[in-house]
């Protein structure tokens, strides 16, 4: 097998693997409904199938991207992904609910190994030159499980025992594993960096207690007081870990759990704020839009899985050409246009009707995907191209940290936007007091509502909020992309503007990777 195609085979296993984990998150929301009747669940173990998982997610990722430098990247890619094996059967064979947050955990702590290792093998792989396209197609493994998810999710659980939702992820890890053992080389840093428990207890701690703190505030509301208490608690553990990582990294950077120099490079930077930008921007699309075709349009998990395709083909085509563009214009303008694009489609969303047919959100769902690929992946690759081979782990998991940490603040953000549109559009004069309480709470409880007391006009109320509230978080949607394309036009550098290698690299190993260890 020659080297080209040896390396994009390489990729190909990467994806899958990361498919693996994308495919469990996603199918998960689709059997919730089947899990509560099941395991006989409440509305708090239903919250913590998915917080379980986000905690752990948040909490291993650094320690996660350490140990693949430290032992061995393509060892601990098969380690991650045995492990979320075995959590997706545990979860498939769970006969309480206890058990299957417990079975969840363990999902979790694989997916925190799997995902900052493998974006690690990128800069280990591929040349600069191809780097920005196989970040694209490394991106768009996750994306791919958005409408696969409930699709595949959607017709096991309408046809077939619950459990095999998740053992559906069994034969995928298990043809990711072989394609890994197969075709990816090993490489870790030629000197071990050490693994400084103090740091990983703090930065674990405080990013899972931050984490929960978004997660009770999206819940709850902001003026939460224990939403705020667990937010300044994490708060302050991650500024303790800052200064102890400071502390380290004076006197010895492989001593440092996190390379704090990193952040010298205005590439790595602002590479990794603009691709979190991104998928924050990104968020109200997909928060909002398989509500909208579940409650709106009255489809189905699979029907919703299939209106999501086309976000999915717009992703991969500019994903793919993502290198391209940045060829010949570079990455400033490159990621500019990405978001300039994203955020023409959120603000076409932000015009939806009651009444908008298919055609309508095809064409302003591509278009997000089509812009959401060049700034996703050239942003990232701007980042990864920074990271030296030693540290490429580390560096990895910092930068999925980031996004990771992300994705509940802007559910909390952006989901308290929606639900407060969506209240201030309702009508419920005459309503018994639950009843109000119950329609307040989601469109999916308000139609239940009006469909129960034979109240159409109730129902019109309900889906025509909800649509003002979808219509309002896309426009903050579109106003975040808005400033991607003001950030990455001042801060990104120019086409031919030298960054500075971060001082680590100069102390360790150049992006070359000249002392790495690869077999």
């Amino acid at each position: 097998m020659s080297d080209g195609l040896r390396k994009w085979s390489a990729l190909g296993a990467l994806t899958l693997a990361v498919l693996t984990v994308g495919l469990d998150s996603t199918i998960l929301s689709v059997a919730l409904p089947t899990l509560a009747t099941k395991l006989h669940a409440s509305a708090s173990q239903l919250q913590w199938f998915f917080a379980s998982y986000t905690l752990v997610l948040a909490a291993a990722l650094l320690p996660g991207g350490l140990l693949g430098d430290r032992f061995g990247r393509k060892l601990m890619l098969m380690i991650s992904i045995g492990v979320f094996g075995a959590g997706s059967v545990w979860c498939a064979y769970s006969t309480s609910a206890n058990e299957f947050i417990a079975a969840r955990v363990l999902a979790g702590v694989g997916a925190a190994l799997l995902i900052p290792v493998s974006m690690s093998m990128l800069p280990v792989i591929f040349t600069e030159k191809e780097r920005t396209r196989a970040v694209g197609i490394w991106a768009a493994a996750n994306f791919v499980a958005l409408p696969l998810g409930p699709i595949l999710g959607g017709w096991l659980l309408t046809r077939y025992w619950w459990g095999w939702a998740f053992l559906l992820n069994v034969p995928v890890a298990l043809i990711g594993l072989i394609a890994v053992a197969l075709l990816l080389p090993e490489s870790r840093s030629e000197r071990p960096p050490s693994l400084d428990p103090v740091g990983i207890v703090l930065s674990s701690a405080g990013l899972a207690v931050l984490t929960y703190g978004f997660i009770r505030a999206g819940q709850e509301s902001w003026s939460d007081r224990l939403a705020i208490t667990y937010m300044i608690v994490g708060a302050v553990a991650l500024v303790l870990f800052v200064l102890w990582e400071l502390r380290r990294d004076r006197r010895d950077v492989r001593s440092a759990l996190v390379d704090l120099g990193l952040f010298r490079s205005v590439s790595f930077t602002w590479g990794t704020i603009l691709a979190g930008v991104a998928i924050f921007a990104m968020f109200g699309l997909l928060y909002t839009a398989p509500q909208y075709f579940q409650a709106i349009l009255g489809k189905d998990a699979m029907g919703s899985g299939l209106r999501l395709l086309p976000t999915i083909a717009g992703l991969i085509v500019g994903a793919l050409l993502a290198d391209q563009v940045d060829k010949l214009i570079g990455a400033k303008l490159t990621v500019a246009i990405g978001f300039a694009i994203l955020g023409t489609g959120l603000l076409l969303g932000a015009h939806t009707t009651v009444h908008s047919g298919d055609t309508n959100i095809t064409i302003w769902t591509a278009i997000c995907g089509l812009g959401l690929g060049p700034a996703l992946a050239t942003a990232s690759s701007a980042a990864l191209g920074q990271l030296s081979k030693e540290r490429a782990g580390v560096g990895s998991a910092l930068m999925q940290t980031v996004q990771k940490v992300g994705v509940p603040l802007s559910a909390a953000i952006l989901g308290s936007v929606l639900n407060a549109s969506y209240r201030g559009r309702l009508e419920l004069t005459g309503l018994p007091a639950e009843a109000v309480k119950a329609v307040r709470s989601s469109v999916f409880s308000g139609l239940a509502v009006a469909q129960e007391a034979h109240l159409p006009d109730l129902a019109r109320s309900v889906r025509s909020a909800f649509v003002h509230g979808m219509d309002v978080m896309l426009w903050c949607s579109g106003g975040l992309a808005v400033a991607g394309v003001i950030l990455a036009l001042i801060f990104l550098p120019g086409r031919r503007a030298t960054d500075h290698r971060p001082e680590s690299a100069e102390r360790g190993t150049s992006p070359s990777g000249s002392h790495a260890v690869v077999s």
